[in-house]
């Protein structure tokens, strides 16, 4: 599962995502990539599940790039624990993603192949997706 090494804070602020992305949002590294669409967190989990989808149904041929990292501990407070007595114990890292943003990039495919792998990788992601190509 994807987090980082060391944090500067142990907790953080819940936050909003508004804007589009102004970091990350032209294709650097592959030739096909999948954009997001829609503000929101993406867990490291959900990460990894759309990575894993993405290299089978590639066959393990090809390149692949992930844009984005869960840097962002997101707590939770036990079931059934009454209000108060303080923030919850962290429980797993985040990303939040603006629209306009890479989430992966692919190269040294087909592009009916790559079209088809970020379909199945969009598929286990809590935003709308964009399957674009670079223009060159």
């Amino acid at each position: 599962m994807l987090q980082p090494t060391r944090s500067k804070f142990r907790k953080a602020h819940k936050g909003r995502i508004h804007g589009n992305a102004s970091r990350a949002n032209f294709i650097n590294y592959g030739a096909y990539a999948l954009k997001a669409m829609s503000p929101d967190r993406v867990i490291g989990k959900q990460i990894e599940a759309a990575r894993v989808a993405l290299t089978r149904h590639m066959k393990r041929q090809g390149r692949v790039w992930t844009r984005i990292f869960p840097n962002i501990p997101v707590s939770k407070k036990p079931v059934e624990v009454r209000m108060g007595k303080g923030k919850g114990s962290p429980e797993f890292w985040a990303c939040r993603v603006k629209p306009g943003r890479i989430l992966f990039e692919i190269d040294g495919v087909s592009e009916q192949l790559a079209k088809e792998a970020l379909y199945k990788a969009s598929a286990k992601l809590p935003i709308k997706t964009k399957f674009i190509r670079r223009i060159s």
